[in-house]
């Protein structure tokens, strides 16, 4: 079983900055890659952006440019650093952690980009 927990989340104005960590625990060992997802009202839950074991990223077309994930192995911990927040951005991002077949989710925590 691993444990993943999100925070960093807020309300910010567009053009703003936030920082996101994702700390996962438990058995790690299993974890290959880490990854941010977010869900608006009404809408899928999309993914953002994915770091593998390797250190390979990958991110949705929308957040290139602006939005960079980056991972501490030893800490078992993978950051979302977003900057140029736009409104659109706003919704409930997600910490998902994935290795040997197995899926674990956090809780969310909640991201607001308004004036």
């Amino acid at each position: 079983q691993v444990q993943v927990g999100e925070s960093g989340g807020g309300l910010v104005q567009p053009g703003g900055s936030l920082r996101l960590s994702c700390a996962a625990s438990g058995s790690t060992i299993i974890i290959y890659t880490m990854a941010w997802y977010r869900q608006a009202p009404g809408n899928q839950r999309e993914l953002v952006a994915v770091i593998s074991g390797s250190g390979s990223t990958n991110y949705a077309d929308s957040v290139k440019g602006r939005f960079t994930i980056s991972r501490d192995k030893a800490r078992n911990t993978a950051y979302l650093q977003m900057n140029g927040l736009k409104p659109e951005d706003t919704g409930r991002y997600y910490c998902n952690v994935h290795g040997f077949g197995q899926t674990y989710w956090g809780q969310g925590t909640q991201v607001t980009v308004s004036s």
